[in-house]
């Protein structure tokens, strides 16, 4: 089944090359999270990234936290009940990440770059949001990702 990001939040990370296959690529530490699919729809063309969904609470809180290392196509999607302000920090993250906060269009309304590993620095675009998705450091501006791209995401499985 294929959504608009609203109704969803996205939290992601990711790592560089000299990792695993990034279909091979499964960390312990998320191995009870729904997988999928996710596409940003940017002026230029689209990118894909595979996902785990963070759709509880406690999933939430855990997010990428311990992860040191992600292929650069995966995230995560932190899906939300309903439009809220989101905050997050980079404690236990190893990872640099870039934010991005989305509005209940599906479309990107604010990006955190370069989120710096285990900072304890509060981040949040300081208005209510739909979702987050999160991917590694540097790749927003690597593909063009920017303010005003829309973002679609569908789950695997059952």
């Amino acid at each position: 089944m294929k959504r608009w990001l609203p109704l969803a939040a996205f939290a992601i990370g990711l790592l560089l090359a000299g990792r695993p296959e990034a279909g091979e690529f499964q960390p312990a530490q998320l191995k009870g999270f729904p997988r999928g699919q996710l596409t940003i729809e940017r002026r230029a063309g689209r990118d894909s990234f595979r996902i785990w969904i963070a759709d509880t609470p406690s999933r939430h809180q855990q997010g990428l936290m311990w992860l040191k290392e992600l292929p650069a196509d995966h995230g995560m999607l932190f899906v939300l009940d309903s439009p809220r302000e989101f905050t997050i920090w980079m404690k236990n993250t190893y990872v640099p990440l870039d934010i991005l906060f989305v509005g209940t269009d599906g479309r990107i309304v604010w990006i955190a770059r370069n989120a710096k590993p285990l900072s304890t620095d509060l981040i949040s675009p300081g208005v209510d949001v739909a979702g987050v998705l999160e991917i590694l450091g540097g790749e927003a501006d690597r593909r063009g990702i920017d303010i005003g791209d829309r973002l679609t995401w569908r789950a695997e499985g059952p």
